[in-house]
């Protein structure tokens, strides 16, 4: 399951981030950083996977 939400994570970063924990503030904080550039959101995006 962690391949998909990396593969999520890299398309569109707060699916993968939304997959592993849901609604929480670690999707709103990845919507903003995918906002304010996609590079950032994915970064975090993995870093929220590989982390749990």
């Amino acid at each position: 399951m962690d391949i998909i939400r990396l593969i999520c994570a890299i398309f569109f970063p707060p699916l993968g981030v939304f997959l592993q924990t849901g609604l929480s503030t670690q999707l709103a904080l990845n919507i903003l950083l995918t906002l304010l550039g996609y590079i950032p959101g994915i970064v975090h995006a993995v870093w929220i996977i590989a982390r749990e």
